[in-house]
């Protein structure tokens, strides 16, 4: 029973791995937006933020299973990846309604 606790808590903890990286990504894309950025800029910044996600995912999977590649582990990331994309679009359409709901009465 223990086990399987613990392969459900590295799961989560992938989950939740996946989602800091999709997060982080979005705020990069974010400040994309309010910047403008030469082609070198923007390759430089992908370069740079693709290291730091390996990095982390690697010291994320040293911490949670010893190092060894799961693929629960793998899986979880994915989903995580997956279900923070569904919540950003979710949340720009949401936006996109109040914006154009709060427009029409202040017209």
């Amino acid at each position: 029973m223990y086990e399987i606790r613990q392969e459900v808590m590295v799961f989560i903890l992938a989950l939740l791995a996946g989602g800091i990286v999709r997060l982080v990504y979005r705020v990069i894309v974010c400040v994309r937006r309010m910047i403008r950025h030469t082609r070198l800029a923007v390759e430089i910044e992908d370069l740079v933020y693709w290291l730091g996600v390996a990095v982390y995912l690697f010291v994320q999977i040293y911490h949670t299973s010893d190092g060894s590649i799961r693929w629960n582990f793998v899986l979880g990331v994915v989903l995580g990846t997956i279900l923070t994309s569904i919540m950003i679009m979710k949340a720009e359409k949401l936006h996109k309604k109040i914006y154009i709901w709060r427009r029409k009465d202040f017209s």
